[in-house]
């Protein structure tokens, strides 16, 4: 073979790899915290290590985000005036992350989990979910999707006052047109769960609030999907209710392989999330990722404070 041919292979070669390495690395938002994939693969060519074994090995390399946001903006106009909730937001959330939006009321961090819900329209930018761009959906093709792929868990319940809570955590699926005896079989499935089999004839007054908690984490996984969002999830709840509600969400998001998008401004709540998204004025200014080992011993710690809670009284 031509010298010259060889040489401009490998040259081009070692091209597709460095592209490679940087469609791998994220892009730099704020400060960098901790070393990208992009860079452990620079490090490991160094060492003569080849680009494919080390994507191999990594696995995750080769993983789709299952949410994928791209210079997604959004401006407000309150009269004269243009208020920037948020400025050119740049995230990939994997399946089966339990992702935290942590933020400041006024951050921005609302508004992000309603783009991403497809419950507002940027003014730029865009969100794929499943390979699908919700934000080019209409009214009617969003609902659609949303009943077969996103459950919700809303900070004050949204319960329905009429309904017991067997019929508050099957409606999701009477909308999909599930047969009567297969909701009422998935909604016990779930009510006993997050424990609650002994109320599954009582309406949301005859419960406390942890307890009406309880049925929406139900409702929002009977369906199955494989997102979940929830806004504040236990905004409303005392520490030790709040140990027990988080510790039921991870166990069923975990068992089933479950996506969970969670915003909160508490800081603890931010410990239960395998990634940590910080956002300010509208922008993102740290992602934190951790391993779920790490978050597995912080869930364990809390539910044994709260178990040794409950035996003190």
């Amino acid at each position: 073979m031509d010298k010259n041919i060889a040489s401009e292979q490998k040259t081009n070669l070692e091209k597709t790899q460095e592209n490679l390495i940087d469609d791998l690395a994220p892009k730099t938002i704020g400060s960098t915290l901790e070393k990208s994939l992009g860079e452990e693969l620079r490090e490991a060519q160094k060492v003569g290590l080849k680009i494919e074994d080390i994507v191999e090995k990594k696995g995750s390399a080769k993983e789709k985000p299952i949410i994928k946001i791209r210079n997604l903006r959004k401006v407000y106009k309150i009269g004269k005036e243009k208020v920037v909730a948020l400025n050119k937001i740049d995230l990939d959330i994997y399946k089966g992350e339990i992702c935290c939006i942590l933020g400041t009321s006024g951050s921005g961090k609302s508004t992000l989990l309603n783009m991403m819900a497809g419950l507002e329209k940027p003014t730029k930018g865009y969100v794929d979910i499943k390979d699908e761009r919700v934000t080019k959906m209409n009214e009617k093709t969003l609902a659609s999707f949303r009943q077969k792929h996103v459950g919700f868990i809303f900070q004050s319940y949204n319960l329905i006052p009429t309904l017991t809570a067997e019929e508050n955590v099957s409606l999701p699926l009477t909308f999909r047109g599930v047969p009567k005896h297969i909701r009422d079989k998935r909604a016990k499935k779930y009510l006993k769960a997050v424990e609650l089999e002994n109320y599954i004839k009582h309406k949301p007054t005859q419960m406390s609030g942890g307890q009406q908690q309880r049925v929406g984490i139900a409702r929002a996984f009977t369906g199955e999907p494989s997102i979940l969002f929830a806004d504040e999830p236990t905004g409303n709840l005392d520490s030790k209710t709040t140990s027990k509600i988080m510790g039921i969400m991870l166990d069923l998001a975990e068992k089933n392989d479950q996506t969970m998008i969670m915003v909160t401004h508490d800081r603890e709540i931010a410990q239960y999330a395998d990634k940590v998204v910080y956002v300010l004025d509208g922008n993102i200014v740290k992602v934190e990722v951790k391993e779920k080992e790490d978050v597995r011993r912080y869930v364990h710690h809390a539910k044994k404070i709260a178990e040794e809670q409950k035996e003190k009284k």
